[in-house]
């Protein structure tokens, strides 16, 4: 089982940045798949991005590609969503989640995760 603890986030203007962390509990956190999500106020929580267990395999919703960068730290424990080019509807409470499995391929469904945090809030403001 593991625990997962995210920081970062913030009020920011629209074109700036945002690192958002995720700690995690326990000692194979290397074995699990990893994923940030995210939910709007009156939407749904969407996929954001996710890597699996080595780091070596990305993906990331369309209306996120080539602004938000997934990466992870096993020696530390956490996984980190580099946001850049922040805009308006990207506020929403983000979301760290996680698969164990050392899975070859990404997971970007919610269904496929077991583990999650208790969110952040991202405002971005226009």
């Amino acid at each position: 089982q593991v625990q997962l603890v995210e920081s970062g986030g913030g009020l920011v203007q629209a074109g700036g940045s945002l690192r958002l962390s995720c700690a995690a509990s326990g000692r194979t956190f290397s074995s699990y798949a990893m994923g940030w999500f995210r939910q709007a106020p009156g939407k749904e929580r969407e996929f954001v991005a996710t890597l699996n267990w080595s780091g070596g395999v990305t993906y990331y919703a369309d209306s996120v590609k080539g602004r938000f960068t997934i990466s992870r730290d096993n020696a530390k424990n956490t996984v980190y969503l580099q946001m850049t080019n922040l805009k308006s509807e990207d506020t929403a409470v983000y979301y760290c989640a996680a698969k164990y499995g050392r899975y070859s391929y990404v997971l970007s469904g919610q269904g496929e995760y077991d583990y999650w945090g208790q969110g952040t809030q991202v405002t971005v403001s226009s």
